[in-house]
This record gives C-alpha cells, sequence and structure tokens, in this order.
C-alpha cells in the first residue's frame, strides 16, 4: 500500500488542532470492512509475512476502521464492519480473530453478531494461540483475555486491543 494523504508540517498540524472541529457528517457510512482486510492479510500470508503481520495489518486495523466508524456513526454503522464474510485468511488462527473480534465488539457495544461470526470453523483447536502475547506476560493474558477470544483458542492482554 501507497500513502496518497497530504502530509502537514508541525506548525500545520498544531494550527489545525486549535481550530474548530471539523463537523461529523449526518450520512456516515462503512468506509472500510472486515472482509477487505481479510482479503490483504491474505495476500499478505502468501507473500510469507508472518502471522503477526497478518494481527496488526489485519485484525488491529479492523479494529481502527471499526473505532472510526463508531465515532462518526454510532454501533449501528460500525457494525457494518463485520456484516459481509471475511474469506479464509489462509490462517485458522487469523480467522478465528475476525471472528473473535466481531463477536467482542458486538458485546461491547450492543449489537447483533452476524451468522458467520459463531462459524466453529472460526477456531483454533489444540493449543491457545497467544497472538500478540510474548511470553514474559502470557500468564497475564490466560487472566486477561476476553471470552469472544478465549472461546476460540485466541489469549490476548487487555492492552492488545488498545489503540493511540
Amino acid at each position: 500500500m501507497v500513502f496518497k494523504g497530504e502530509v502537514f508540517s508541525v506548525g500545520e498540524l498544531l494550527r489545525r488542532a486549535q481550530g474548530p472541529a471539523a463537523p461529523i457528517a449526518a450520512e456516515v457510512g462503512v468506509r472500510h470492512t472486515a472482509a477487505e482486510s481479510a482479503a490483504r492479510v491474505a495476500e499478505l500470508l502468501a507473500a510469507g509475512e508472518p502471522l503477526m503481520a497478518g494481527w496488526r495489518f489485519g485484525i488491529l486495523q479492523t479494529l481502527d476502521d471499526y473505532r472510526s466508524t463508531l465515532r462518526r456513526g454510532g454501533p449501528a454503522t460500525a457494525a457494518g464492519v463485520f456484516v459481509d464474510v471475511p474469506r479464509s485468511t489462509g490462517s485458522v488462527k487469523l480467522d478465528a480473530a475476525y471472528a473473535a473480534l466481531a463477536d467482542h465488539l458486538a458485546e461491547q457495544d450492543g449489537w447483533t453478531t452476524c451468522a458467520w461470526v459463531m462459524d466453529p470453523a472460526r477456531a483454533v483447536r489444540g493449543a491457545a494461540w497467544f497472538a500478540s502475547t510474548p511470553e514474559l506476560f502470557r500468564a497475564e493474558a490466560v487472566r486477561e483475555t476476553p471470552c469472544a477470544f478465549r472461546s476460540r483458542g485466541i489469549m490476548i492482554t487487555d492492552s492488545a486491543l488498545e489503540r493511540a
């Protein structure tokens, strides 16, 4: 992916930050979906990128897209990020993570998940996957993992879903 935006100087960023906030459009929609993200992750994995790249550029980017949509349009609009079924990324772990993220956010923000989220194939079998957790923090992850992730065999710490 190539950045196609505009780069501002620090002075310009400060000037803009002190000005009035841009109004939120009355009509907002979903700009990026989990399905689109999963397709990009499948390409990354096919090109030899590690699962952690799929976690960062797929799961965490989808979380960012969801939260942006939530701020602009509320829970009903944000739920649209997960309406289309994500195709397989080529990794059961990441496929399960998309379902876990949707399930977790639906519970957190009060919307109904789509049927694909409950597909039993979207779960890690055998040993749990510590998605973004170094060995040092795995006991913490075992204690803190939200139910939606735990039920799919994915262990994360509370901070794993915190974003700047």
